[in-house]
């Protein structure tokens, strides 16, 4: 391949994602674009959209179609850090001063925040996307936000990812700062992105399902894929330095390649309810992460348990929260087992490949460079 430095390209607007921005105070629209080359004969294979579709075209070709849904976890912090720069929650305790804990599915909560809420829920309705449930969540000022499923993966990852983009605005709007933050706090739980997603076939059956309680074999291979290449895609599921904080027993976020039914502590589970509605929640990437990214890795590693008839190991039954940490749990280890994978290489790309480890280099360059606050404090 020629290199040619910093070449310049050609963006491709995606007309279906253009949507008013609410939150501008001119009348404004957003729309999402694609890189490519000059001519438009080729689109650029590191762009995330572009790797997205080159996972469902692999799909296509099996005649089978992912259902995919998000979850997202955020804070809403005061516009203003405190004296030591750190963020202020904004939910407060009944003295006035910063809440220690959160209040999950707390109603007074979310009445607190209501105007906030409203405007966000407006919002998504102006730009089409369909919210399904705003809850409070677990850690003080955290709150969850879900979509509604979609048969075509790429709308429900535009989706997710104008979702996040408004969100952000809106509270700016409203004199608060929305963070998807992986780990805000060293002390409290983190934000988690969990990715719900089935397969369907051409006569839009689930293949997931056969009537059982268990899940079919497709099911089994796909769980498979998805345990044996977590660590090679921990690199897209964990992506920038903050994001390994929340890679820490007691905080929600999977250590290990496991999976159960009905089960909130493996990295993989598989929710209970109508056995025709069988799908698969991968629940190891942090909110901090590229949504694009993550669902054509997740949907990678299944195809690629699929394609190869992996056997899945046997369901964790009971609490895996103290199971052995095995996923990468530092950047640099992640890095490194995503720049020498085969399976990155030959699902997501080459291109993908390279140039997303060369920047996360970059990143984590500038990062171990700095002289932090606590070196003052402890070397002064």
């Amino acid at each position: 391949m020629l290199q040619t430095g910093d070449a310049d390209g050609v963006c491709t607007a995606h007309p279906t994602t253009l949507a008013r921005v609410p939150w501008a105070d001119k009348p404004t629209a957003q729309v999402i674009i694609s890189m490519g080359s000059f001519d438009g004969s080729e689109p650029y294979a590191g762009d995330s959209r572009v790797v997205l579709q080159t996972v469902l075209d692999r799909y296509t070709a099996l005649g089978l179609r992912p259902v995919v849904a998000s979850e997202m976890e955020f804070h809403l912090f005061e516009l203003e850090a405190d004296k030591f720069g750190q963020p202020q929650h904004s939910q407060l305790a009944i003295n006035g001063s910063s809440s220690l804990g959160g209040q999950a599915y707390s109603v007074d909560v979310m009445r607190e925040a209501a105007p906030l809420m409203d405007a966000i829920t407006d919002t998504a309705k102006i730009q089409n996307l369909p919210v399904d449930t705003l809850i409070s969540e677990f850690g003080p000022s955290q709150f969850e936000i879900n979509l509604y499923h979609q048969d075509c993966a790429m709308r429900a990852c535009d989706q997710s990812s104008m979702l996040k983009r408004a969100i952000r605005s809106v509270t700016r709007s409203h004199n608060r700062v929305a963070t998807f933050m992986a780990k805000p706090f060293a002390e409290q739980v983190g934000n988690g992105m969990h990715i719900h997603f089935s397969l369907i076939d051409a006569d839009g059956n689930n293949v997931f399902a056969d009537g059982t309680e268990t899940g079919s074999d497709l099911l089994k291979h796909a769980v498979a894929g998805c345990l044996d290449t977590m660590s090679q895609s921990m690199a897209i599921f964990a992506p920038n330095i903050n994001s390994y904080r929340r890679m820490v027993p007691g905080c929600y976020a999977p250590l290990a390649p496991n999976w159960g039914y009905e089960n909130r502590t493996t990295a993989i589970r598989i929710p209970g309810g109508d056995n025709n509605a069988m799908r698969i929640e991968h629940r190891v990437a942090g909110a901090d992460a590229n949504v694009y990214l993550t669902v054509a890795a997740m949907l990678a590693g299944a195809l690629y348990g699929i394609e190869n008839k992996l056997t899945a190991p046997a369901p964790v039954v009971g609490d895996a929260g103290d199971a052995e940490a095995v996923l990468p749990q530092f950047w640099n280890d992640a890095l490194a087992i995503f720049e020498k994978s085969v399976f990155v290489r030959d699902y997501l790309g080459e291109e993908l490949q390279r140039t997303f480890a060369m920047s996360k280099r970059m990143e984590k360059h500038e990062f171990d460079s700095r002289v932090t606050l606590m070196e003052y404090d402890a070397y002064l």
